[in-house]
């Protein structure tokens, strides 16, 4: 895995070294947001999209090619849109132990002495960012090298993957504005935010740009629904309980923005009236302290919501494993798939 990591990284450092002058040829005051794409994209991050992907075209039966390097790491230019954007939209201040991209922007404000609300500047600037990563994807993604009428076969998982993630994101926001309470609305939160674009549409997508059958891709959904939710189900426990020096975020940070997750809805399912009351005073407040984390989490431990949210994950881990064997699929794949599963649901960051 590290093998291909490595692989990916020098892909996508190679496809700025050709997209990052075309933006320097319309002028150089576009280099902050160039460097700064091509920082966040290479600097952290897990590959779990790009590794997916690479494994659903080896299960095919496909032999390994730099296109499907190329392929598979224009996925992280998608992530990287995805998770600026919601640094933004949560208020986030660091990403990867590194401030967030529009903290950076907003610095950049400030020590250049230029007029206006230099927080507005940041947001503005990593929303662009943002924007100009996707479009990045895409090109790379193209570019890949790929025939054309493969590429056509890829691009409606590809299109889905996008508006799907762009849709969980959303449903994300309503349920933060409509303060949750529902294991069921923040589980399908989880499936369209997080399953379905981190772990399910990859895989089809290397299916399908590896001309995978019906069969192989039914078994990627059953594979990949459940552990992309057992992934978020875990990323909502780091959240609350994840070392800061291992996530890269504050201890508690999701307690400050009001995620409304699959953990905080078993709390309150369980919490009792003073514990509810405590969670709805503290929940959501961005200037909550290390004592007031410390309180809420001690009352999602006495609720019992974290035990029932490992007993999901370990659940969710056991179906996605069974699901590979409903289809044909290349055996050194599949093993790989197996430790991937692992690796997704027992992350600490």
């Amino acid at each position: 895995m590290d093998v291909l990591t490595s692989r990916f990284d020098k892909a996508l450092r190679e496809f700025f070294s050709h997209a990052a002058p075309t933006l320097g040829n319309i002028t150089d005051e576009l280099a902050p947001l160039t460097q700064a794409t091509e920082a966040f994209v290479l600097d952290g991050g897990k590959r779990l999209r790009p590794l997916f992907c690479y494994w659903g075209y080896r299960a095919t039966g496909s032999a390994d090619d730099e296109d499907i390097i190329r392929a598979a790491a224009a996925l992280e230019l998608l992530q990287a849109c995805a998770l600026v954007h919601d640094d933004v939209i949560d208020g986030s201040d660091t990403r990867r132990g590194q401030p967030a991209v529009h903290r950076r922007f907003a610095a950049l404000h400030r020590t250049s002495g230029w007029y206006g609300d230099p927080e507005r500047f940041g947001q503005a600037a990593a929303i662009l960012l943002g924007d100009l990563a996707l479009i990045w994807a895409d090109s790379a993604l193209m570019q890949s090298g790929f025939e054309p009428g493969t590429l056509q076969r890829a691009s409606s998982v590809w299109d889905a993957m996008r508006m799907e993630v762009m849709c969980g994101q959303y449903l994300d926001v309503v349920e933060q504005a409509r303060g949750g309470g529902s294991v069921e609305r923040a589980l399908r939160v989880a499936r369209f935010k997080s399953a379905k674009y981190t772990i399910e549409r990859p895989l089809h997508l290397g299916a399908a740009l590896g001309h995978g059958s019906a069969e192989l891709m039914a078994a990627f959904t059953g594979y990949g629904l459940p552990l992309g939710e057992a992934f978020q189900l875990r990323d909502d426990m780091l959240g609350v309980y994840g070392d800061p020096e291992v996530t890269g975020k504050p201890a508690g940070d999701d307690l400050r923005e009001g995620k409304r997750t699959v953990l905080i809805a078993y709390a309150f399912d369980a919490a009792n009236e003073s514990q509810a009351e405590q969670m709805r005073v503290r929940l959501g407040d961005p200037q909550l302290d290390a004592d007031g984390v410390t309180v809420l989490r001690e009352i999602i431990d006495a609720t019992g919501a974290v035990s029932r949210v490992e007993e999901l994950i370990s659940a969710r881990t056991v179906e996605t494993v069974a699901a590979l064997d409903t289809a044909t699929m290349d055996d050194t794949a599949r093993a790989a798939l197996v430790e991937l599963a692992q690796t997704a649901t027992a992350r600490r960051r």
